[in-house]
């Protein structure tokens, strides 16, 4: 079940609106680097959610098993690494393996702020960042520095990956309360059975009265759910505006992607990248 495909395509895209032109491959193997260690993260992911579907499909610890699932993780983590020696660039190393373990670092704090309601919103910033934004941020990145654009053609590349990768999760929070199953590759609702602590609840919950935050508590921090219970979460999200702010913040952080593009000339490589930014935000139209 291939998935969209973005983060190889940043790379691709971003070597090449750097002008890499070289006849070997290298931008080919980073771009394949990167889609590995997004891969890996995916197999490990659907483990600790106990997730039954990716992209549309039984996840693969549904179907051959936690050890087999974390063991091919792990297998593709160390490909990936294979594949950066291959390149040959230590600074490129470098850059790709601070992603991984910055994605590492958010997936534990998303652990230990599960289910807590009293979860701040820069926290959940801070996870979303590590876990989603790093590695699109490191994706673009790469593609400028195998095109040895190692000033501000790389900083404004990183800052377009990352400003993009928040968007992006912000609005696949958003999508798992008022998304269409066909459409998101998963059960509308997994994040509020699970007690997953995302933008959408955590507005809910601050701008709700006692009984809405007892409401909360309850069915995530207590994951004491009863039918009906996921309609009433989405009621108080639509009273209290808590998705379509979300989906307000996506939109910001995508204009800033767009802004980090301002020093390139106009070509169709930039006109692609900023697709992927209305691709990345009207997912949720």
């Amino acid at each position: 079940a291939g998935g969209k495909r973005m983060r190889p395509l940043l790379t691709v895209a971003s070597a090449r609106l750097c002008g890499y032109e070289s006849d070997d491959d290298r931008h080919i193997k980073l771009a394949t680097c990167v889609e590995f260690i997004h891969s890996a993260t995916l197999l490990h992911d659907d483990v600790v959610d106990v997730s039954a579907l990716r992209r549309g499909k039984p996840s693969a610890n549904s179907v051959w098993g936690d050890k087999a699932s974390v063991l091919v993780g792990d297998f593709l983590f160390t490909r990936s690494f294979e594949l950066m020696v291959d390149v040959g660039s230590l600074d490129i190393l470098g850059v790709l393996s601070r992603a991984s373990s910055t994605i590492a670092e958010g997936e534990v704090l998303q652990l230990v702020s599960q289910r807590d309601t009293s979860t701040p919103e820069a926290t959940y910033l801070e996870v979303i960042k590590a876990k989603t934004a790093k590695l699109f941020a490191a994706a673009a990145e790469v593609g400028a520095m195998i095109a040895s654009r190692n000033g501000p053609e790389r900083v404004a590349l990183e800052s377009f990956g990352m400003n993009l990768g928040i968007a992006f999760q912000l609005v696949d929070d958003a999508l798992d309360y008022v998304g269409r199953q066909a459409d998101l590759g998963k059960t509308v609702g997994d994040d509020f059975r699970e007690g997953k602590i995302t933008l959408p609840v955590i507005l809910a919950f601050l701008r709700g009265g006692a009984v809405d935050r007892e409401f909360w508590k309850r069915t995530i921090e207590r994951l004491d759910q009863r039918d009906g219970d996921l309609e009433h979460a989405q009621a108080l999200m639509e009273r209290h505006h808590s998705v379509a702010d979300t989906l307000e913040r996506a939109r910001h952080y995508g204009a800033m992607a767009r802004d980090a593009l301002g020093l390139f000339p106009d070509t169709p490589l930039k006109a692609a990248l900023l697709e992927a930014v209305d691709f990345a935000i009207d997912r949720a139209h």
